[in-house]
């Protein structure tokens, strides 16, 4: 193995440190803790899984946690009823809905019923907007995660030629964009783009987001190219068990790429220390306070 491995766990520790002792500072001289709320509706194990680390790592970030489960059967109306109550709560300065939602429930309309300033998906349209076209708003969690690890490793990234792989309005857009704004030369693959393996291998740069495991091998990478692999994908195992693996064939591609990220352990946990740097700005935005900066720095020492 030749690639540098992109240690996402420890960096998110760091990240999720350095805004707990920003939370601390805005209390003792704001009066202010920001709140996180977070809605679940329905059963699905891994949903409930990620609701309770959010949760649970808001609070170890002295932030309040606000958490509402509501069964798979609730109408929708009840649902945005909800997001109406804790857009006009104070207490409440980040709102998050927990995908995917039941068939009754149209997570478009759930996800633009949340007032912009407290949405700390970064999924309004108006969010998307603002990312697209440059503007000043909350920015998508997973991509964020992505480009802080990025920079973390690369520094500039002014120049080089990234290749996102996937166009989902979560991931792979929202990447492509923030990519952009640290002038990348940014190509979109996707599932029609003609000679995808050609394109990828062009990439200094490559964000694997199409959630189908292991479907970039290593004679797709440039050498020394660094690989973010957003993909959690479980597959069979011979013991019943399965395991995660990420979009990325981790072990030809550690043959070739410069760093990647593992699955688990690299992009999955700076995705929660994102949504709770989401929320310290929002509370920060929503109260008339500058936003703390040089957290990233801090954070990698």
């Amino acid at each position: 193995m030749k690639a540098e491995i992109i240690d996402g766990k420890q960096a998110a520790e760091r990240l999720r440190t350095e805004i707990g002792r920003q939370v601390v500072r805005l209390r003792e001289q704001h009066l202010l803790t920001p709140g996180l709320a977070v809605i679940l509706v329905g059963e699905d194990p891994a949903s409930q899984v990620y609701v309770r680390n959010k949760a649970r790592q808001a609070r170890e970030a002295s932030m309040a946690s606000f958490e509402y489960r509501l069964p798979y059967s609730v109408p929708q109306e009840k649902v945005l009823e909800l997001i109406d109550r804790l857009n006009e709560d104070p207490a409440v300065h980040g709102i998050l809905v927990q995908l995917p939602l039941p068939p009754q429930v149209d997570a478009d309309r759930v996800i633009n019923a949340i007032r912009p300033e407290k949405d700390i998906d970064g999924f309004h349209p108006l969010n998307a907007g603002a990312l697209a076209t440059g503007g000043d708003g909350m920015v998508p969690c997973t991509p964020l995660g992505c480009l802080m690890l990025l920079k973390h490793r690369l520094g500039d990234l002014a120049g080089l030629r990234a290749v996102v792989l996937g166009r989902s309005n979560i991931v792979g857009k929202p990447m492509a964009a923030l990519l952009l704004r640290e002038s990348c030369t940014v190509t979109i693959a996707h599932s029609k783009t003609r000679d995808l393996a050609d394109e990828c291998r062009r990439a200094d740069i490559l964000i694997a987001a199409v959630g189908r495991p292991r479907m970039v091998p290593g004679d797709w990478i440039k050498p020394g190219a660094t690989v973010i692999d957003v993909g959690i994908n479980r597959i069979d195992t011979p013991d019943g068990k399965g395991r995660l693996v990420g979009d990325v064939d981790f072990d030809s591609a550690a043959e070739v790429a410069g760093a990647i990220t593992p699955v688990p352990g690299g992009v999955g946990p700076m995705t929660i220390a994102c949504l709770l740097l989401n929320t310290l700005e929002a509370a920060c935005r929503q109260h008339g306070l500058p936003v703390p900066q040089g957290l990233m720095e801090a954070a990698w020492g």
